[in-house]
């Protein structure tokens, strides 16, 4: 009752011959058939994904509101990429961190990014029935690297997405988008690591600090004059924001990335911010900066 499939005399045989087919020149031979069953390739998307209130308490993620073809393995992809949008924003407000207004834009972000999926999927469909062309999958596929990677996310304005008043400053990062990551020297190990491993996916909000060419974090820089204001203006959002007691970066965790090769910084003349003391026997941070690799 309710079946959709579009031929309902598929039959074991059927799809045995058209695996024996398949398998051509090579034989294939079905001694038995345990289970079967004939599944109808569908695109559907909810309309929301809360309960739809100003302050919404039920949510959902997942398969349980966006279904497609498992053509390019986005199911567990997106599902997962939903279910972090808003496990972070859920802890954000439980901890007091963030107003219940934050959670309005989940359903927001993720459901504007599930008919991205939607279409994606429609289309690939579309190709995978009308040819058998291995050239025509290859520059699909290769056209739409970037999408089924899941690094093309990019989510729209809102009270956690500024708008594009600045964008002139970040010509080649659009703001929304999913962070750029490069590869660095930590200066605190030499060691060569990606920008996008030194933190940790903990819920902090992160402040990147790239520094002009001939900035080494001496008094007076930019970088310098940013960390102050950071650390010591009451008015700054780390301030405004940290509770007291924490360690200072337990908010708003800033990181400093340098033009200047790693053997010509000085650690000890980077700002304070840089080179917190934290934890209960309030040990000296290291890592709070990185030196670009491609100056080396």
């Amino acid at each position: 009752m309710g079946e959709r499939a579009a031929d309902r005399d598929v039959s074991p045989d059927i799809l045995i011959g058209k695996a024996q087919a398949i398998f051509a020149p090579y034989a294939l031979d079905v001694k038995d058939v345990v289970w079967w069953s004939v599944y109808e390739i569908g695109q559907r998307v909810c309309a929301r994904f809360d309960d739809g209130t100003d302050n919404p308490r039920i949510f959902i993620a997942g398969d349980a509101c966006h279904t497609h073809s498992p053509k390019a393995g986005q199911g567990m992809n997106v599902s997962v990429a939903d279910t972090y949008n808003l496990g972070w924003k859920l802890a954000s407000v439980i901890k007091g961190l963030a107003t219940p207004a934050l959670l309005n834009t989940y359903s927001a972000e993720r459901q504007a990014k599930t008919k991205e999926l939607i279409d994606f999927d429609r289309e690939m469909a579309h190709t995978f029935s009308t040819t058998s062309e291995t050239r025509v999958f290859q520059k699909y596929f290769l056209k739409h690297a970037r999408y089924t990677a899941g690094i093309k996310t990019q989510y729209d304005s809102s009270i956690i997405v500024g708008p594009d008043t600045h964008q002139s400053l970040v010509a080649g990062f659009q703001i929304g988008a999913r962070f750029h990551s490069a590869l660095l020297i930590r200066l605190a190990d030499a060691k060569p690591i990606h920008l996008g491993h030194t933190i940790a996916a903990d819920g902090r909000w992160r402040v990147f600090i790239f520094a002009p060419e001939g900035d080494v974090g001496q008094e007076g820089g930019s970088t310098a004059k940013l960390a102050s204001y950071l650390r010591d203006d009451p008015t700054s959002p780390r301030a405004i924001y940290t509770p007291k007691g924490p360690d200072i970066d337990a908010v708003i965790d800033v990181r400093a990335v340098f033009q200047t090769p790693h053997q010509k910084l000085d650690f000890e003349h980077m700002p304070r911010l840089l080179r917190p003391e934290k934890g209960r026997f309030e040990l000296v941070d290291y890592e709070k900066f990185s030196a670009q690799i491609s100056r080396l």
